[in-house]
């Protein structure tokens, strides 16, 4: 154990190097900002969605899910027929339904929807209006794809960067600094999808039974990369 002089000196020592850390510390921080950058670009839609579904309604509950399988397996091998076209299940269920009373189950009634999705608008479009003989159309909508929304924000990253550069010189120059340092810097990248615009003509009815391919309006998409940092202003 220490003599008690000694666990003095120690003591002080310590409380000195603690406050030195702290000023340090405190140093660090001085002078410092933070920035954002923000860069974005409307990019148009390649990737087009398609909902179909078959419903329908049976006393009896098995005969009316095997009616429902028929249809869809149908629509799933006519779908895997057209080239460049992802076809893909998607929800199912069946509820049933009740008297006026709201007693006593009178029948059933069952959804099932199959989920389209091709970069060929016109084949997509062709297709859908061909299996609207048999389904119903849930929906319609359009995207970006995967590898298309990577190459826009990789380009995007750069730019962004370059833009809090800029931004980090004009705020350091405002201030009267000679020069700054990057602390931190982080990039995120982001985008808003409004609904997407859609117009067919002979949408209704027998025109699109017809297999008429509609017009298409795609869309599009602002992809954002924001660029957000903290930098320290060098005084000269």
């Amino acid at each position: 154990m220490l003599p008690l002089p000694r666990l003095a000196n120690a003591f002080i020592l310590s409380a000195v190097a603690l406050f030195s850390l702290s000023a340090q510390a405190e140093e660090a921080r001085y002078n410092q900002i933070s920035l954002r950058a923000e860069v974005s670009q409307e990019i148009a839609h390649d990737l087009m969605h398609v909902t179909l579904y078959s419903e329908a309604q049976h006393s009896d509950p098995a005969a009316l899910a095997a009616d429902i399988t028929r249809t869809l397996n149908s629509a799933l091998a006519q779908a895997r027929g057209t080239k460049g076209v992802t076809v893909a299940l998607g929800s199912r269920n069946s509820y049933p339904v009740y008297d006026e009373k709201g007693q006593q189950i009178t029948a059933w009634r069952e959804r099932g929807e199959l989920r389209l999705e091709s970069a060929d608008f016109a084949a997509l479009s062709k297709l859908t209006g061909n299996m609207l003989k048999d389904l119903k159309m849930g929906g319609m909508d359009f995207s970006i794809a995967s590898p298309t929304r990577k190459i826009h924000e990789d380009a995007l990253l750069k730019d962004a960067v370059a833009a809090f550069k800029a931004r980090a010189q004009l705020v350091s120059a405002a201030l009267g600094g000679s020069s700054y340092k990057l602390v931190s810097l982080s990039l995120n990248s982001g985008g808003f999808q409004p609904p997407m615009p859609m117009r067919m003509e002979a949408m209704k009815g027998a025109a699109m039974m017809d297999a008429a391919t509609p017009e298409i309006e795609a869309g599009t998409s602002q992809v954002t990369v924001n660029a957000d940092g903290v930098i320290e202003v060098q005084m000269p």
